[in-house]
């Protein structure tokens, strides 16, 4: 038995079901986190052309993803939640000891919270009954207060991968504190951007592969073509921007976080003219079985040198690293994530080259397939990234300073087990009212799009936001608008 071995047979029982309770509410959640951070900027810029163009078309786009928008607000809080409570029942002796000092970034998140939730009431309450710029200016916040919220998750998070701002006194607890420090530790900036770009192009892949597959189903009118090429160009543009940040992460982690660097890239011994694997699997030995060995890309990638010393696993003892198959679990993810990126950068080219000399959409049904399956790989791609970030930083909760064995709960394994089987089901339900909601709001936009508001002017685009709604009268003649009521204020045409 191997010291790696011995470690995990060691680790309190607890251990397992408190992890993978909590990688399952985290990989759950993170799959809305996506919209929940981009969808507030793609439908404002909807709703500046709307405004700008006098486009109703782009104004009916707008004012549904604003209500996609509230519905995933809302599934957000019940996953968003959980894993709050999760960190102070599941982590106590992490949020013991360090909570103190990079508590704040949680603050931020909770402030950012509540802000979002006021602004996205104000931004559905003003479709009809604001003045049409003054609702779009009252949205402009929004976007910002996601990011805001972001910014605090993420700062929580780089700390944890980098600490700093703290002494440690004679017992070894935090003291003078330093908040600034502890919140802008080494590893913010180059988390911060690549997540918020992640976001942004997720989201984007994911709102434009629906309007793909309606073009695929053969609904190619302005409403899908719009639909399709707003939040498409946003994503494009940003896609080899995420592979510029993903290759200054890299490097970040490299100088700042060698051993999970090493995890990352199957990295057994330090040397220079170190090879490069694609995919593979680690040995407790230090060798890799199966994967495509570059020789010396490695060392060339971390330091554009084949001179370049790459710290190897064995830089440390046992217990300070990951496991063979923990490393294995790094490399595969941090591999998917770039190889999908690097996919989305051919797919974003053959976009970028159809605008370019035709003004228009590429016209084959394959990028239209890949389009569609383009928002799903970004949303793998995030649960790789944070595979990456998690999964990399073993045995640590806190970088070099407190084991995931130290900061567990001491509450017994079976308990956390039938914990984490409601939470499941809870998840399955909430999960599932949520797709129930969107294929509900699906099919009675369809029915407004094809009913009598198309007989009545010239399709969906009729039914503009700031103006009276186009009556849906599927038989008999057309009936008159009610008349207000004496004295109250009310245009007889504007129903809210």
């Amino acid at each position: 038995m191997n010291l790696a071995t011995q470690m995990l047979a060691e680790a309190p029982e607890q251990m397992l079901p408190a992890r993978e309770l909590m990688a399952f509410t985290l990989g759950t959640h993170i799959t809305l986190v996506p919209l929940g951070v981009a969808l507030p900027l793609i439908t404002l810029v909807m709703h500046h052309r709307g405004l700008r163009k006098n486009d109703p078309v782009a104004m009916l786009l707008a004012r549904r993803w604003s209500a996609v928008m509230a519905v995933q607000f809302a599934v957000g809080i019940v996953t968003g939640t959980v894993l709050s409570f999760e960190f102070g029942l599941l982590w106590p002796g992490m949020m013991g000891r360090w909570g103190d000092v990079f508590g704040i970034g949680f603050g931020v998140e909770a402030w950012a919270f509540f802000l979002e939730a006021i602004l996205i009431a104000i931004y559905l309450y003003g479709w009809r009954r604001l003045k049409p710029w003054t609702h779009f200016w009252l949205g402009v916040p929004l976007p910002l207060t996601a990011l805001l919220g972001a910014f605090g998750i993420i700062a929580a998070n780089a700390w944890m991968n980098t600490p700093a701002g703290f002494t440690l006194d004679s017992a070894g607890k935090p003291v003078n504190v330093d908040v600034r420090s502890a919140i802008f530790t080494p590893m913010l900036g180059p988390q911060y951007w690549h997540f918020v770009v992640a976001m942004f192009l997720t989201a984007g892949y994911v709102v434009a592969g629906v309007y793909a597959v309606g073009w695929l189903r053969g609904r190619r009118d302005r409403y899908h073509r719009l639909g399709f090429r707003v939040p498409f160009t946003i994503a494009a543009v940003l896609t080899p921007v995420q592979f510029m940040l993903g290759d200054s992460i890299t490097r970040s982690i490299f100088h700042k976080q060698p051993i999970k660097f090493a995890a990352a890239e199957l990295v057994w011994d330090t040397d220079t003219h170190v090879p490069e694997y694609l995919f593979g699997r680690l040995q407790s030995d230090g060798s890799v079985k199966g994967g495509l060995k570059i020789p010396q890309l490695d060392s060339i990638l971390a330091g554009f040198s084949p001179d370049t010393k790459v710290t190897g696993l064995t830089a440390v003892p046992a217990s300070d690293r990951p496991t063979p198959t923990q490393a294995t679990i790094v490399h595969w993810a941090f591999d998917i994530m770039a190889t999908i990126g690097s996919l989305l950068i051919l797919l974003a080219l053959w976009y970028g080259w159809c605008w370019l000399r035709h003004r228009d959409l590429p016209r084959s049904r394959w990028f239209f397939r890949c389009a569609a399956v383009a928002g799903a790989a970004s949303v793998l791609t995030v649960e790789c990234g944070w595979i990456t970030t998690e999964v990399g930083r073993q045995p640590w909760i806190v970088y070099q300073n407190m084991r995931v064995s130290e900061a567990v709960t001491p509450t017994r394994a079976a308990t956390l087990w039938t914990v984490f089987a409601v939470v499941a089901v809870v998840y399955v339900l909430v999960f599932g009212a949520f797709l129930g909601v969107l294929l509900k709001m699906r099919s009675r936009w369809r029915l407004a799009d094809s009913g009598a508001a198309r007989a009545l002017a010239d399709g969906p685009e009729s039914d503009t936001p700031y103006g009276p709604r186009a009556e849906l009268v599927t038989t008999g003649p057309k009936s008159p608008p009610p008349l207000a009521e004496p004295g109250s204020g009310r245009d007889p045409g504007s129903v809210s």
